[in-house]
């Protein structure tokens, strides 16, 4: 019986996992981190994204006397873009404005990472914007892969 209720969980799991969206979308970068941040920020601007903020948590770590590896995260967006989202959705305003996240890992290779919208629509049950939601994850495509050229 226990075999039994362990196989029934395990299937469950197993099951729950493989419905799953993957959270995070990873593009490697062929430059540094600090270039590819620059990159990615100067696309942004030339596409009439509004920045809202670069956080250099590396620096900011430093700050305190501690170590990290080159981490920044990128905030940015286009209210006309979000806005739609949240009205489908209010609570989804905690994943908007967008962010990418530029961070180079142990063996010294860079990633630009942001929240995969697939994931974003089910983590908040979006209904009615998939309209929107494949237009930025196409925005968020071709920004992560200009960037990372």
């Amino acid at each position: 019986m226990k075999k039994i209720i362990s196989l029934l969980a395990l299937s469950f799991f197993a099951s729950g996992y493989a419905n799953a969206t993957e959270s995070l979308i990873s593009v490697a970068s062929h430059h540094s981190a600090k270039q590819t941040a620059d990159k990615f920020v100067s696309i942004v601007e030339k596409k009439g994204l509004t920045l809202f903020a670069r956080i250099d948590h590396q620096k900011n770590a430093a700050g305190a006397d501690l170590k990290l590896r080159e981490t920044e995260v990128i905030i940015f967006g286009n209210p006309k873009v979000g806005t739609p989202i949240m009205q489908c959705s209010q609570q989804s305003a905690i994943d908007f404005p967008q962010k990418i996240l530029v961070w180079t890992d142990a063996d010294n290779k860079t990633w630009l990472s942001y929240n995969n919208p697939e994931y974003i629509k089910e983590r908040h049950n979006i209904k009615g914007c998939d309209k929107v939601l494949t237009k930025v994850a196409g925005v968020l495509s071709a920004l992560t892969n200009a960037a990372s050229k």
